[in-house]
């Protein structure tokens, strides 16, 4: 990358191939499994249960901190593209919207068959699947976007369902720190509640 200008800016030269999505998607394959297994093990249901709040928090934090960070390295290269002049000032309140997501999804994962954490993270990845069919046939990403020119769709859409696992792993793994960070501050205070 050349810095220029105060933005990050990406060589004319370089470009995106099919192949780096599907090797990235592999890669990303290889790490949800294990992030996955391991909050599988540390968070119990009963845990999982008590994180709609912690769920809401970490989820807006977290999108918030990435899209601001997003729209402000790639919007030359990338999102300018896409998006109108004023997307960027409101980057923040994305948080917001996924924060709505996030209590949806923790909803699902609790009501669905099986062990909610991993549900959960299988609901991300379909988050992942239905934003990046929009941006790919909604917002023309690949034919809009330089060096995204020649790849295809189905790259993308595979590796955006492994990348939001991870995205959303992180963010449970999150919540669930914040969860226990607040039932130790309320155990250690007696006369509140112990559950977030």
């Amino acid at each position: 990358m050349v810095r220029q200008a105060g933005a990050y800016m990406v060589s004319p030269d370089f470009k995106l191939t099919s192949e780096m999505f599907w090797q990235a998607a592999l890669a990303l394959a290889l790490i949800d499994a294990g992030l996955v297994s391991l909050l599988a093990w540390r968070v119990q249901p009963h845990g999982f249960r008590q994180l709609p709040w912690a769920v809401a928090v970490a989820t807006a934090i977290f999108w918030s901190a990435l899209w601001t960070t997003a729209l402000r390295f790639a919007w030359e290269w990338f999102y300018g593209y896409i998006f109108p002049g004023w997307a960027p000032s409101l980057a923040p309140s994305f948080g917001l919207v996924y924060a709505c997501i996030g209590l949806l999804m923790w909803f699902l994962a609790w009501r669905l068959p099986g062990n909610p954490i991993v549900n959960f993270c299988l609901l991300g990845s379909v988050e992942g699947l239905v934003s990046h069919v929009w941006a790919v046939y909604n917002l023309g990403i690949i034919d809009k976007i330089p060096i995204m020119h020649g790849v295809s769709p189905a790259s993308v859409l595979v590796f955006a369902m492994f990348e939001k696992i991870l995205y959303w792993s992180i963010i449970l793994g999150v919540a669930e720190l914040l969860r226990r960070l607040w039932q130790r501050r309320t155990k250690s205070q007696p006369g509140q509640a112990s559950a977030v």
